[in-house]
């Protein structure tokens, strides 16, 4: 890649369309394990009677290498247990469960301490309880470790999203605490092109490593769903992998943002290390909003009154497929999350 050229996902090691493809090809040898009525983009769910049992799992993916490089992985467990509750929350599910995957390849007690203490901090946020995991030695099958879990959650029936949008609801964002746990093989690269992570975070007065900043967890939104179950929320999208191509997720409609959070400080820092265009970063990362939800336009001015969400926007009808959305003066490409 020559000098002056931006930066892009698929140019730091991760092309998403690949990653479709193997997603694609993965579910189609497995085939269809569940036609249940109001099953989820977000989670499978099981039908138990009255209620449905949902399942999510993720991980925390290669801002694990940061934790690595500054030797500080006190705050991944609390990203592991977001990434995975968050998802349940978008399908309007509550978590109640977690076990953990920890993949090493020596064990370490200092680093599984630290492990365990930002696990257990992120059952407590979520309202969880964590009920056990396992932790496997494979050292010639990993280099350092690997973190992932699932989680289990509960909801009623009736509680659980319809998961699709209507065409003139508002869309109400929410707050994320910076760049959460997807991007991170883009942002690493650019960042430390130049720099450290024992730098210090040059767009910023808090007196932060470049290190701590990248490391800033993921929020947990499990407080919303009171508020978005005592609403008619349509359907809601956490803001992960695919930056804002998550939206469409919420169904085939054009989502027009026009009032969008102010990215924190770390999205401009990357962007400039880089060189990333604006198009790029909405496809990869939040951008300050980490969670959305559509509504009737009354619901929405209610909720926001008692959450630190806003109304950033709204679902128009469109005839794309795949649906699109525009913010900041850009059309995003097709959903490709």
């Amino acid at each position: 890649m020559a000098e002056d050229e931006g930066m892009t996902y698929s140019d730091a090691g991760v092309d998403i369309a690949d990653s479709e493809a193997a997603t694609a090809a993965l579910l189609g040898a497995v085939g269809e394990h569940s036609d249940q009525e109001g099953d989820s983009d977000y989670a499978g769910l099981i039908d138990i009677g009255e209620r449905y049992l949902a399942l999510a799992t993720d991980g925390v993916g290669t801002k694990l290498l940061v934790a690595e490089a500054v030797d500080d992985y006190s705050t991944v467990g609390i990203d592991c247990i977001a990434m995975n509750a968050n998802d349940l929350v978008a399908a309007g599910i509550e978590p109640v469960a977690f076990v953990d995957y920890l993949a090493i390849d020596e064990p370490d007690d200092a680093t599984a301490e630290q492990i365990g203490t930002g696990l257990a901090d992120g059952a407590r946020t979520a309202g969880i309880a964590l009920v056990g995991g396992e932790t496997a030695v494979m050292p010639e099958v990993v280099s350092g470790l690997d973190l992932a879990g699932t989680c289990a959650g509960l909801a009623p029936k009736g509680a659980v999203f319809p998961g699709n949008a209507k065409a003139g609801d508002a869309l109400v964002g929410f707050p994320s605490d910076g760049i959460h746990s997807n991007g991170l093989t883009l942002a690493r690269k650019a960042v430390t092109k130049q720099h450290d992570y024992a730098d210090p975070f040059p767009v910023s007065d808090d007196q932060r490593t470049i290190g701590e900043t990248l490391l800033e967890p993921t929020r947990i939104y499990t407080d919303l769903l009171d508020p978005l179950w005592n609403h008619d929320t349509h359907a809601a999208a956490h803001v992960t992998g695919g930056g804002w191509t998550n939206l469409p997720r919420m169904g085939a409609f054009r989502y027009v943002i026009t009032d969008p959070f102010e990215y924190q400080p770390v999205f401009e820092f990357i962007q400039t290390e880089g060189n990333v265009t604006d198009e790029e970063m909405h496809r990869t990362f939040n951008m300050g909003t980490g969670f959305v939800a559509a509504l009737p336009s009354d619901d929405a001015e209610s909720i926001v009154k008692n959450t630190d969400g806003r109304i950033i926007g709204r679902v128009e009808n469109t005839d794309t497929e795949a649906g699109q959305v525009e913010i900041r003066g850009l059309t995003l490409p097709e959903n490709n999350s």
